[in-house]
């Protein structure tokens, strides 16, 4: 039986979580280098990673979007350096989320996306890796070496932010996805304090806020790149806790991780 091993640091040991069959499991990359939290245990006192990562269960964890990966058959994992060649062989799918500024940065100082990286995505793009860009809004993501990177694709983060949400005033987030999306079936999200994203060919837009394009896709060789200017499927967001039944960003999660794991089958 083939194993896979997910690394992820924490409580100062190297956690293993296996997964069998994993040959014939799309992989799913989550970055943990050019956005690299962490956090000190209350507990134990312990550093441990946090904000957008597997095993993180809380409010600005993606636990749960990892669970929805997996149950549509995914087999997910971390890489905690930047990504080399040999790296993006073993990935179907590698996602960068809220690249840091130096004051979220664990140690003040953040690892920025390099040339080296830049080419290695792109190869890998074009050959067929599906890449998952996403920002955050102004003053909260770091803009300029992320956008070289996204600039590749057609696609630039915009320097801003809307969907500014006051308090419990909910529907000042909301991003109303119309009949015929490409991914999302006609519903109401919820995105707060959003990024604008610019757009020229081979990208295209997707969904709008305040009316600006948030979002966008593009198609590059054999490869996809999906982008969006908020890290918007994390718990907090998708857990069904906090927002009004009306927003279903959970639902939304799961369409658009069955359109990212379809596009693993163009290869």
């Amino acid at each position: 039986m083939t194993k896979n091993i997910i690394k992820t640091f924490a409580l100062g040991t190297l956690l293993t979580f296996s997964f069998s069959n994993a040959q014939q499991k799309p992989k799913v990359v989550l970055d943990n280098f050019f956005n690299n939290e962490k956090k000190e245990n209350k507990e134990t006192k312990v550093l441990e990673l946090w904000h957008y990562t597997w095993n993180d269960t809380s409010n600005g964890g993606f636990s749960l979007l990892g669970e929805i990966f997996t149950k549509q058959g995914a087999e997910i994992s971390t890489l905690t350096t930047a990504p080399s060649k040999k790296d993006l062989k073993n990935a179907n799918i590698y996602i960068i989320v809220d690249a840091d500024i130096d004051k979220e940065a664990y140690g003040g100082k953040a690892n920025l996306i390099d040339p080296t990286s830049i080419k290695n995505l792109t190869d890998w793009v074009k050959k067929g890796g599906v890449l998952v860009l996403m920002s955050n809004d102004k003053g909260n993501s770091e803009f300029e070496h992320f956008n070289k990177l996204a600039g590749e694709f057609g696609i630039h983060f915009n320097e801003d932010s809307y969907n500014r949400v006051q308090k419990r005033e909910f529907e000042q987030g909301k991003v109303m996805v119309t009949a015929g999306n490409e991914i999302f079936s006609e519903q109401k999200l919820y995105m707060k304090e959003v990024a604008t994203v610019s757009v020229k060919s081979p990208a295209k837009e997707l969904l709008s806020a305040e009316g600006k394009n948030i979002a966008a896709i593009a198609k590059i060789g054999k490869g996809t790149v999906f982008a969006l200017g908020d890290p918007w499927c994390y718990n907090e967001y998708i857990d069904g806790k906090k927002l009004p039944a009306d927003f279903t960003n959970y639902q939304g999660t799961e369409e658009w991780v069955k359109w990212l794991l379809k596009q693993t089958s163009k290869k």
